[in-house]
Formats: structure tokens, sequence, C-alpha cells
């Protein structure tokens, strides 16, 4: 009788283990774990992306950066980029928000981007008048 008791005891909790293990699995979306795992792929240089920065107030691009990157929020409302420039070799820059500035990552895999370079494009015209020049169309 005793034996019986433990086997039925043991059948319970294999049983009760298998249903705990399917709601733990059943909770976990496919795009949950997609997004994980494009986020870990991105933050391990694998991914090129682009980010924009945009002055909200006036509409204009006032950054853009194109490469293979890893980016963060810090406490300093600031946004951390971390670029891959070669096989062990980084650059660290730092990208100020405020209440006027918005940014946007788009993933751009599918582009001929070198995974080992990075570009930067500041908009000086948009930033203020820091570089004034003019341009002639001649046909």
């Amino acid at each position: 009788m005793i034996k019986v008791e433990n086997n039925m005891k043991k059948n319970l909790i294999i049983i009760f283990a298998i249903i705990l293990c399917a709601s733990i699995f059943t909770g976990c979306r496919r795009s949950d774990v997609v997004s994980y795992n494009m986020s870990k792929e991105a933050d391990n240089f694998d991914v090129a992306r682009k980010i924009t920065v945009i002055n909200a107030r006036t509409d204009s691009i006032i950054f853009e950066m194109e490469g293979v990157f890893s980016l963060r929020n810090n406490s300093n409302n600031e946004l951390t980029v971390i670029c891959k420039t070669g096989e062990n070799e980084y650059k660290k820059h730092f990208i100020f928000l405020n209440a006027n500035t918005l940014y946007f990552v788009e993933d751009i895999g599918g582009a001929d981007v070198s995974s080992l370079s990075y570009e930067v494009n500041f908009f000086p015209q948009k930033i203020g008048h820091v570089v004034d020049f003019e341009t002639e169309w001649v046909d």
C-alpha cells in the first residue's frame, strides 16, 4: 500500500511539473523571443543599423550614424553608442537627449555596410549657422 502511494505521489509531482512547464512556456510570445534575439545580435555588433536624431520642434534631422553599433540609454539622459571599428576596436559616442529631440533606429542589415566601420553625418545647417555655404547648379 505504501509503495502505491509513493508511485501516486511521484506521478502527481510529474504531472504538476509538466503543467507548470507548459504554462510557463505558453506565456512566451514568439515576438518576445524574436525581439530578445534581435537585440542580442545588435548588441553583439552583428547587425548593421542606422540611428537618426531629429529636432522635434523644427522637424530637422541633426545627426545620423550608420554602422554596426550597440545602443544604450544612460542615467544622464544620453544615448551611449559603441561602434565597432575593427577587430577588438571600438569607439564610444554620447548623444544628449532633451525634450526637443527624438531618435529612431532602423535595421539596415540588407544594406551594403562594412562591419568594421561606421559613418556619422552632422547637419550643421539644421543645428545653427556653424557652416555657411552656397552651391550653384550649372547645366
